[in-house]
């Protein structure tokens, strides 16, 4: 349409709007349209507006899609502004550059050991609860560093996603998985008598976790018999999320950072962003602390 008003003066050159309007497929009315319209305030500037401001509240908030953006607009619920359907929220984001697409996929790293005693499944895939701390899964991924490999484990609460209890070390013996159980229990004592579930690699099926679980008053689960070590889906999409919010949709490197940076990055991200701010849409559009708060004050006022 700018060409065509380019071309025409603005219109005011007749003899050259028919001929620029078949030759672009546009129609006379709907360059007349854009002529009239142009100059109006954009009915979604508002909207527009508080979408920017979502997005610069918390650095991993720009990768928010339609669906998270729609619900943190429903949960700000600003005032004088009509939140409109999921499809238009993701028109005014293409329109203001805020769209993206993921670039990576999971990809599970434990390995599982045949001969290891196994544990029940539990769980069979039924990673849905009714409250804080009865279901949790637990799992390991890696990331690159300028010094080596990184290993970060972690216990995610079914019920609202929470990362219960965070560990990272340089290597990904039975240790890291027993220092994850510890942090959790300390930090939730509630967890206790919980159902924690992993694949079958071999620091699950380890004595020194198996005894870590016992004595924090956990009920260990696996994934059932020829599972493979990536089987353990739901945990491998919070890393997926993870590294999608903090390095490939920023084009950002890990191997360009040293161990004890990307500690304190993965630290805030889990312990602060994602438990407390950022937008889940699993949770109904609510952060996982406001999900788990919601539940106790509904307890509370119903005992």
């Amino acid at each position: 349409m700018k060409f065509i008003a380019l071309k025409t003066d603005d219109g005011k050159i007749k003899g050259k709007i028919a001929f620029c309007c078949r030759a672009l497929d546009v129609t006379r009315q709907g360059y007349y349209n854009y002529l009239e319209n142009r100059n109006k305030p954009w009915k979604y500037e508002t909207l527009a507006a508080e979408m920017m401001k979502i997005v610069k509240e918390d650095e991993c908030n720009d990768t928010y899609g339609k669906v998270r953006m729609h619900e943190a607009l429903l949960l700000k619920n600003p005032e004088c502004i009509k939140i409109p359907s999921e499809s238009t929220v993701y028109r005014v984001m293409n329109d203001i550059g805020l769209t993206h697409k993921p670039r990576r996929k999971p990809n599970g790293i434990t390995k599982a050991d045949k001969e290891a005693r196994k544990s029940d499944d539990l769980l069979k895939r039924d990673f849905k609860a009714d409250e804080p701390c009865e279901k949790c899964v637990t799992d390991i991924t890696e990331i690159k560093s300028k010094e080596g490999k990184l290993y970060i484990s972690a216990i995610f609460d079914c019920y609202d996603v929470s990362a219960l209890g965070l560990a990272i070390a340089d290597n990904m013996r039975a240790e890291l998985c027993v220092q994850t159980v510890e942090n959790a229990v300390k930090s939730h004592p509630l967890l206790q008598g919980a159902i924690l579930h992993s694949d079958r690699g071999s620091q699950y099926t380890s004595e020194k976790y198996r005894l870590a679980i016992t004595e924090s008053g956990l009920v260990q689960s696996m994934n059932s018999a020829g599972g493979r070590c990536h089987d353990n889906a739901r945990c491998e999409s919070m890393w997926a999320r993870m590294k999608e919010e903090l390095f490939y949709s920023r084009n950002r490197k890990s191997e360009n950072y040293t161990i004890e940076e990307l500690k304190t990055m993965i630290w805030r991200y889990f312990m602060s962003y994602w438990n407390n701010r950022r937008i889940c849409s699993g949770n109904g559009g609510l952060p996982p602390a406001v999900k788990r708060r919601r539940y106790y004050e509904t307890q509370k006022s119903t005992a």
